[in-house]
């Protein structure tokens, strides 16, 4: 393609996004129009993509960063041909898969943007897989905005890009000078985003963004730079080629006021179709194309080798998850782990020294480690991503947004709650049951015991949407045989009976509280029942149910705040209009300091002490 048709192309973009836009009567067409120039040189002359096989292992991956410029993204797929001028208009309307921000209900979108800052961390994790794990030679393209480069998110992929090398990652940053309210930190000063990219370790290159043989210069000289990433600073106009808008503050986020001058101003509507390049050659063997026709993974689930513990072994939880993720990794050669410099700590590491090819080190950059496994996960791996329960909370937003994407990662978070003692509270996660309980689709488990959590790592390798782990740092004893199963949804009752008076609830570390306080009351004739809720979400209602109507109480005990944790997750059970028992919870009320573990325990009241106390109490 001519200069000349690039272009065009790019004012065949422009009317497009202004188009949409008017169609919908909402969404953010001035900050399509800046990108376009950089938009239609990418897809005319450098991306390499099969558009009717997305899943091909070879297709370059494009990450439109800046999610709400999706007009753009939509008009280049009907330049590409894969839609129509119809489908172009039904942009963000009801059942329309042209949402408002791009999301994988289109097949040649592989995460959900428009939480901005997400981009690059994403494409980083993409680019780690073709470098590292397919070696194929795709290139990982990353659209963002000027305004996302004031994100910490940005900064901590920039970090991990250069210091992994990545020559197969190009970052093209649109700087249209405006935000949503006004001007941007640094304006059009494209040197301070070199400045600071280059002292990251990155290649730069400066460009005029709408001079369309620069640009392509400029995507030419990415591609042939080695052993470090690229990024095409792009100086460019919001609302460029409509006078009425170009470069002014106060059309973020509109349609444009007069669309049909515009689209007059523009030259008019057009049909250029553009022949998108495919990937060359076959690929080989080693790089299986590993997604299926709707873009998930295909099921690898074999009989995992777990490791066996004996009845009454003191034993970590999480070392028995180090042990089992080591062992899912010899069983399975699309599981991978990635560590946020703690692996040590949550035994990642037992994955690491069994299988150092597919570990990856992320350091305490918790935004990257997340946003590393959801790019991995959209090339067709399956990642566990580990860290302290109470640091993910730092990651929260990725997670989110995998979510969003549809995307299966799998998440461990280890020294959780006020058990592990000394530490204090910064160490303590106290909030992530409820984190986590909040993503839509997710699965929550909380295992007791090291048997139970061999098991449980095994069943999240098959889970359909985000799981996590909650795992503990002290040992504990060994409660279960080595091929019990614990099914996701299930619960395990430890001790009932006809006398049965309150049925004491628990999960993790306070299992074993709640078995040493049914102990005490034993001896004095108090019978009391023991349920270890181990899936916390999804939650066995049936069997919560049953113990209501036998006790007419329960009492939850969770190493956790009281709100959004094991409390609630019981009371959802009795949300549906079914009478609801009597429930009391204890929880972690207080604001822990440094202590030894039992003594967090019963400070916060959750220790068999203060179990056996509070069921006296009662009855």
């Amino acid at each position: 393609m001519e200069t000349g048709q690039l272009e065009e192309l790019g004012q065949q973009l422009r009317v497009d996004a202004v188009r949409a836009a008017d169609a919908a009567g909402s969404g953010h067409p001035t900050s399509s129009m800046s990108a376009a120039d950089l938009g239609g040189v990418l897809l005319a002359r450098h991306l390499r993509y099969d558009f009717e096989r997305p899943g091909h292992p070879g297709n370059d991956r494009l990450v439109l960063s800046k999610g709400h410029a999706s007009p753009l993204l939509y008009a280049l797929y009907r330049a590409a041909g894969v839609i129509d001028d119809a489908e172009l208009l039904t942009f963000r309307q009801d059942g329309s898969p042209l949402e408002g921000h791009p999301t994988p209900r289109l097949p040649w979108v592989d995460v959900a943007t428009g939480s901005l800052g997400q981009g690059l961390p994403v494409g980083v994790g993409m680019a780690l897989a073709g470098k590292r794990l397919d070696r194929l030679p795709y290139r990982v393209w990353v659209l963002c905005g000027d305004s996302e480069m004031a994100e910490g998110s940005v900064w901590e992929g920039a970090a991990q890009a250069a210091y992994e090398r990545l020559d197969n990652l190009t970052l093209i940053v649109d700087v249209n000078r405006l935000g949503q309210r006004g001007p941007t930190r640094e304006g059009w000063d494209l040197d301070a985003y070199a400045r600071k990219l280059g002292a990251f370790g990155w290649h730069t290159i400066e460009v005029d963004g709408h001079d369309v043989a620069a640009i392509d210069t400029a995507f030419r000289e990415a591609a042939a730079t080695t052993d470090r990433p690229t990024a095409v600073i792009a100086r460019t106009h919001k609302g460029r080629g409509v006078a009425e808008v170009e470069d002014q503050e106060g059309f973020h986020g509109k349609p444009l006021p007069h669309p049909e001058r515009a689209v007059e101003e523009l030259g008019g509507t057009r049909s250029v179709r553009i022949d998108v390049a495919k990937p060359s050659g076959t690929p080989p063997a080693t790089a299986p194309d590993r997604t299926g026709g709707d873009g998930t993974t295909p099921d690898r689930t074999g009989p995992v080798a777990a490791p066996r513990y004996r009845a009454g072994d003191e034993v970590a939880t999480r070392d028995a998850f180090g042990a089992a993720l080591a062992a899912l990794g010899s069983e399975r050669d699309d599981v991978v782990a990635l560590d946020g410099e703690v692996g040590d700590s949550t035994r990642a590491d037992a994955f690491g020294k069994a299988h150092p090819d597919r570990y990856f080190e992320m350091y305490i950059a918790e935004q990257q480690l997340i946003a590393t496994a959801v790019g991995m996960r959209a090339r067709g791996y399956l990642p566990f991503a580990t860290t302290f329960a109470a640091f993910l909370t730092r990651a929260h937003d990725f997670i989110r947004m995998a979510a969003v994407s549809g995307t299966g990662i799998q998440l461990c978070g280890s020294h959780a709650g006020v058990s592990i003692g000394q530490d204090g509270p910064s160490q303590m996660g106290l909030e992530d049951l409820a984190m986590m309980r909040a993503v839509h689709g997710s699965t929550v488990l909380y295992p007791c015991d090291a048997n139970q959590t061999a098991r449980l790592v095994h069943h999240m390798a098959g889970l359909p949407g985000i799981g996590y782990l909650r795992t503990s740092r002290g040992a504990s004893p060994v409660l279960y045989g080595p091929d019990e199963d614990f099914p996701v949804g299930g619960s395990r009752v430890l001790r009932s009976g006809d006398a049965d008076r309150v049925t004491v609830i628990g999960a993790g570390v306070t299992v074993h509280e709640a078995l040493r306080a049914a102990d005490l009351l034993a001896a004095e004739g108090i019978a009391v029942r023991v349920i270890d809720l181990y899936s916390v979400k999804p939650v066995d209602g049936g069997t919560l149910r049953q113990a209501a109507d036998a006790t007419g109480c329960l009492m939850t005990v969770e190493d956790h705040h009281p709100e959004g944790g094991i409390g609630d997750a019981v009371a959802e059970a009795f949300a549906d209009g079914r009478p609801a028992p009597r429930l009391i919870r204890l929880a972690v009320r207080n604001m822990p300091a440094s202590a030894t573990p039992a003594e967090q325990l019963h400070h916060s009241g959750i220790d068999a002490a203060s179990i056996a106390a509070g069921v006296r109490s009662l009855v």
